[in-house]
């Protein structure tokens, strides 16, 4: 059961407000009778809601793919900062959506916005050991010692040591000192990736996130764009 206000509201028809007039001119029926009354409940399963004689279609729930930019932090809202639902269009803001783990401020790729928390639980328990893959470029060489040592399991600065992670090396540069690297971890600890490079001597200089578990960043997806799930995605999220 759901309020109708709050029904058409999260079906795309306005703030609570706008709803309210629409209601008021009778623009809105419930199973073929207009009812003007906000408060009144939905059966979502039985009733049929109609506005000027569009049925409408509620979705429980919502999936985004977010091509996340750099200066833009994880969080649903934030006094100093753009946060992540700031980049989406208004209407798709109304089921509240909010980010599935966190990328650093200054980290872009792929984020998971939905307002499915189930799913969001699935995908970040360190018990359901989800795969998250980075790209990087690392000031330093980074070296098959390395790769053993990330293989093993990093231990951070406060300590705690790391599940053993995949880095694989793409290109280094002597002469400049650098290098690109792929790495696969699993958790998703406070800067993970740069404080496992620190304990090893090296810096992070960008980082980019290119999937977590099945969901694979979109390569035509612009940065700072985003756009809904397909089925087939949603599906092998949670059937993974």
């Amino acid at each position: 059961m759901m309020r109708l206000d709050k029904l058409l509201s999260h079906s795309g028809f306005g703030t609570r407000k706008e709803v309210k007039n629409l209601l008021k001119k009778k623009g809105v029926t419930v199973n073929g009778e207009v009812q003007k009354e906000g408060k009144f409940q939905i059966d979502l399963e039985k009733d049929r809601v109609e506005v000027f004689g569009e049925e409408v279609s509620y979705q429980e729930f919502v999936y985004f793919m977010l091509h996340k930019p750099q200066g833009v932090i994880s969080a649903t809202t934030d006094n100093l900062h753009e946060t992540v639902i700031d980049l989406l269009q208004p209407h798709d803001q109304l089921q509240e959506p909010f980010p599935v783990g966190r990328l650093d401020i200054d980290t872009e790729g792929l984020l998971l916005l939905t307002n499915d928390g189930a799913l969001a639980h699935e995908l970040l328990s360190p018990k359901k050991h989800v795969n998250k893959v980075y790209e990087a470029e690392i000031k330093g060489v980074v070296t098959k010692e390395d790769v053993i040592a990330f293989e093993k399991g990093i231990s951070l600065d406060d300590g705690y040591v790391c599940k053993p992670a995949v880095l694989d090396i793409i290109e280094t540069n002597e002469n400049e000192g650098t290098s690109w690297i792929k790495v696969t971890i699993q958790e998703g600890k406070f800067h993970q990736v740069k404080r496992m490079f620190e304990a090893v001597g090296k810096e992070v200089v960008y980082l980019k996130r290119l999937s977590m578990g099945p969901l694979i960043l979109d390569e035509e997806l612009p940065l700072g764009e985003y756009r809904p799930l397909t089925l087939e995605e949603i599906e092998q999220l949670k059937n993974r």
